[in-house]
């Protein structure tokens, strides 16, 4: 076992994901020197473990060789963990991360799940299919849910759901042609581009792309994207599940039509850990939240 101040490590992990000195320091609620310090020490024990860029900081083998023993700590713990509190469906921690839509579905039913069972703790994060992955691989979440499905053979991959892309609209505008679409402008969000070209090359072929629709706004939170389409400011396309979270239904509407476009999200967990008991309990829940069932939790 490396017998080390464990601040020592606690600011060589900090300095890995932040990036720099002084945006680690202010994640630990440290000095710039204390991080500093730190560094020097586990350099004198270890080796080099950065390289010092003018804008970046570069691993050494030896600091992948640290980051790589310590993220396999991690896991060991969280199995320990695990272990210790029993495999029981109403105790334990609760771990995984979403992409933004699905987990507007899911997040409501799991705290439903929690307060049924308050020995449960909930950690839900969302993230993009990248990081998913790299969570889950890592261990830092016992499954995920994600866009696109992943090649690697540490993983166990299943279908969870389809889910459709839509073209929203305010509540009582007509909309039939991609002229009176243009109109209203566009609500962009950061997945805006890709979900609506998509959907809306093949509802409007020959239509102009992206680069001349006019735009009424943007936002980068997906639970208020329908906010301005609510208030007749605009159109915007999302996934049907981020639709179905938004409360203010009446105002909004959606431009039904062909074909229609839809993507399958996968649930993906580590392949040689079953899930746990809570974790499948709450699958269970997650499965008949996409499904529009309720369940007895």
């Amino acid at each position: 076992m490396l017998m080390v101040n464990p601040l020592w490590l606690r600011s060589f992990q900090a300095l890995v994901e932040q990036g720099n000195f002084t945006r680690a320091a202010e994640r630990l609620d440290l000095t710039q020197a204390a991080v500093s310090q730190h560094i020097q020490r586990l350099e004198a024990e270890l080796g080099q473990l950065f390289i010092r860029r003018p804008r970046r900081l570069e691993l050494t083998p030896a600091g992948h060789a640290l980051l790589d023993y310590l993220s396999e700590r991690e896991r060991v713990d969280q199995r320990l963990t695990q272990r210790l509190a029993g495999d029981l469906d109403d105790h334990g921690e609760i771990s995984l991360m979403t992409p933004g839509s699905i987990g507007l579905a899911i997040y409501p039913r799991l705290l439903a799940l929690q307060k049924r069972a308050p020995g449960l703790a909930i950690r839900h994060r969302f993230g993009p299919t990248r990081e998913i992955v790299e969570a889950v691989i890592d261990g830092k979440v016992e499954m995920g849910l994600v866009g696109e499905r992943p090649d690697d053979a540490s993983l166990t991959v299943s279908e969870f759901a389809t889910e459709a892309l839509e073209l929203v609209v305010p509540a009582n505008t007509r909309v039939e042609t991609f002229d009176e679409l243009m109109a209203l402008g566009f609500i962009d969000h950061p997945d805006g581009k890709a979900l609506a070209t998509r959907l809306l090359s093949r509802r409007f072929p020959g239509s102009p792309g992206y680069a001349r629709w006019p735009r009424s706004g943007f936002t980068n939170q997906i639970g208020l994207i329908l906010a301005p389409v609510a208030q007749g400011l605009g159109f915007s396309v999302l996934p049907r599940f981020a639709r179905e979270a938004f409360e203010d239904q009446h105002a909004i509407r959606v431009v039904e039509g062909a074909p229609e476009v839809s993507d399958t999200l996968y649930l993906i967990q580590r392949a040689e850990w079953p899930l746990s008991a809570r974790a499948q309990r709450a699958l269970s829940v997650m499965r008949e939240a996409v499904a529009g069932t309720d369940t007895a939790l």
